[in-house]
């Protein structure tokens, strides 16, 4: 087999065993434990669950933009694709602060965050902000580096993007400074695309539109995007794969499909009773999950999801940490309930 041909079997990124853990006054927090996914060149994998589950602080260790106390460990394997500087790196091995980390951050690996407002300075226009990730990655021609940015606005779909180069992100709609913040982070042609809740702050039509803009962006430059989100409706429309986390874990990862018809654990079950239908019954009320995810702060050897869970076996699921079982090669849960096994994993 050609080095060519083993390089397309790899994955461009690979995130293995990683945890996150914060000291608190009151014990250990241990807000990522033992997360594990794979995205390949071209698709798109979904992170999706509660707020608190640990899916923002997951996508940010990648970029190593996590707060100082967060201690991170496990390795995160980046397989740059250019022709010119084709590399594996672990990118947990590197400093934060680095030279090396900085020529990734933005330049083969992107992020859009959910609020742009707080990722755009007050202080400069959109257009300078936008040529400032472009002088840095890609070219120190000024002159350039404008004609770059202004093809980028006009690619999302802003108009007037002369007048619109000059102004502040205050004078930008919310729908507006999205698209922007999505040109910013696509100038570079990133490889892989982090987008963290990207729709969250939009209403229904503008969302419908960064969703459609983000799928053909994404066909024209072939990047792999992260989607990190609780809406399961804008999985189904994005998604060729989808890891569902809890309290740290990755409890579900399946292919879109499978896991929509073939749900199997508890809490994706829970995720998936509680979407509106169309055609549904308006006068019955919506299925949720009750209770809410806990402080994972020294927490027991245990299933996370025990005290929520209608399906939970008494002295198994609040006694030993859960295993990982295999219900097929692409999908994977983490619940007793599918385990030939009733030893835990070690933690």
């Amino acid at each position: 087999m050609t080095t060519q041909a083993i390089r397309a079997e790899q994955p461009l990124l690979s995130v293995q065993d990683l945890k996150i853990r914060i000291q608190m006054d009151n014990g250990e927090m241990r807000a990522v434990d033992g997360v594990d996914f794979e995205i390949k060149k071209g698709k798109t994998l979904g992170l999706v669950g509660e707020s608190g589950c640990g899916k923002s602080l997951t996508s940010r260790a990648i970029i190593s933009i996590n707060p100082k106390e967060c201690e991170t460990s496990g390795t995160i394997i980046y397989r740059s694709e250019e022709e010119q500087t084709r590399e594996e790196l672990n990118l947990l091995s590197l400093d934060p602060n680095s030279k090396k980390i900085r020529s990734i951050r933005g330049r083969k690996i992107a992020m859009i965050f959910q609020e742009p407002m707080t990722a755009f300075s007050p202080m400069y226009t959109i257009g300078n902000q936008i040529m400032e990730a472009i002088l840095i990655h890609r070219t120190k021609n000024k002159k350039e580096a404008k004609k770059i940015a202004l093809e980028m606005l006009g690619k999302v779909g802003i108009s007037d993007q002369e007048k619109r180069f000059d102004q502040y992100p205050h004078e930008f709609s919310g729908g507006m400074r999205q698209r922007a913040m999505i040109s910013m982070a696509l100038s570079c042609n990133p490889e892989l695309l982090i987008a963290d809740e990207p729709t969250t702050a939009l209403d229904v039509t503008i969302q419908a539109q960064v969703l459609e803009l983000m799928r053909s962006l994404q066909a024209e430059f072939g990047m792999a995007i992260l989607l990190v989100t609780h809406d399961l409706g804008i999985i189904a429309q994005m998604c060729d794969e989808v890891a569902v986390m809890y309290l740290g874990k990755i409890v579900e990862q399946a292919p879109v499909k499978e896991l929509f018809y073939n749900p199997k654990h508890p809490y994706t079950k829970g995720l998936l009773k509680s979407m509106p239908r169309l055609g549904g019954d308006k006068s019955k009320r919506l299925d949720s999950i009750e209770g809410s995810v806990p402080m994972p702060i020294n927490m027991p050897p245990m299933c996370g999801f025990y005290e929520r869970c209608s399906d939970r076996i008494e002295g198994v699921c609040n006694a030993r940490s859960v295993p990982k079982t295999h219900i097929s090669d692409d999908h994977m849960v983490r619940c007793f309930l599918y385990s030939d096994s009733r030893e835990g994993d070690s933690i």
